[in-house]
């Protein structure tokens, strides 16, 4: 805590205040949504998980929103760089504490947030119904890909060692939180199993299945009870640290 003096104008002259400030900021939470999704399909959660006393920065990636008409032609590798510079943005914030980071990913951008964490300092980690691309995808326009192969891909046992999602899984040193939908017929449990064999030396993994859920949440007590997991982990793992 350090303190700043103030004047304070009042009636044509000045009282003295002061102002009790914390030495450190406040965490920062970064939202990375998933491919044909939006920012919208955060805010709200963002705008509660800000009540208790985050920083929340939403963003649509490219391809998506305002910038559709990209979507066919948009690599993993370019929304990489979206991430990348949304992450620089949340610690420009002069309010947010750079040591204290958390992304808030669902499906693709779960896979986003992984491999950001390998570039940026990343202390808390939600990931819900990650997908898995091959790292031969990494280049190739995302909107393109076999969905046949991705299906056949996301069944298979995969290894840190051969996919760089994973292997950032495997160097990730903070907490975890894992969501799989029940009725998920994109991301298979499968991957999920990847993802947390992964996490070989996480400080801790939650892992949760919402209960008749499909991948995209098309019901709303689906999207309520994710919002309930998530605002419980944060106000526990997040708010609990500090």
């Amino acid at each position: 805590m350090h303190c700043d003096a103030v004047c304070i104008p009042v009636d044509g002259t000045h009282v003295d205040g002061t102002f009790a400030v914390p030495r450190t900021g406040v965490p920062g939470i970064l939202f990375l949504h998933g491919w044909t999704g939006s920012q919208a399909g955060d805010l709200k959660r963002a705008s509660k998980i800000a009540t208790l006393g985050c920083v929340c920065l939403t963003f649509d990636l490219r391809g998506h929103a305002a910038t559709e008409a990209m979507r066919m032609n948009v690599t993993p590798r370019e929304n990489l760089h979206d991430a990348v510079a949304a992450y620089d943005a949340l610690v420009d914030h002069p309010m947010v504490d750079k040591s204290a980071i958390a992304v808030v990913g669902s499906s693709y951008g779960a896979y986003l947030g992984t491999i950001l964490s390998t570039f940026r300092p990343v202390r808390w980690m939600s990931l819900r119904v990650p997908a898995l691309y091959r790292d031969t995808h990494w280049s190739l326009a995302k909107g393109q890909l076999d969905r046949i192969d991705l299906t056949s891909y996301r069944n298979e046992k995969v290894d840190p060692e051969n996919n760089r999602a994973l292997r950032a899984c495997a160097r990730f040193e903070g907490d975890v939180l894992m969501i799989e939908s029940e009725h998920d017929d994109l991301v298979p449990h499968s991957t999920i199993a990847n993802y947390m064999t992964a996490f070989r030396h996480a400080r801790s993994m939650t892992y949760r299945v919402i209960a008749d859920a499909d991948h995209a949440l098309s019901e709303v007590p689906s999207r309520q009870a994710y919002t309930a997991l998530l605002v419980d982990w944060i106000r526990e793992m997040v708010l609990g640290a500090r």
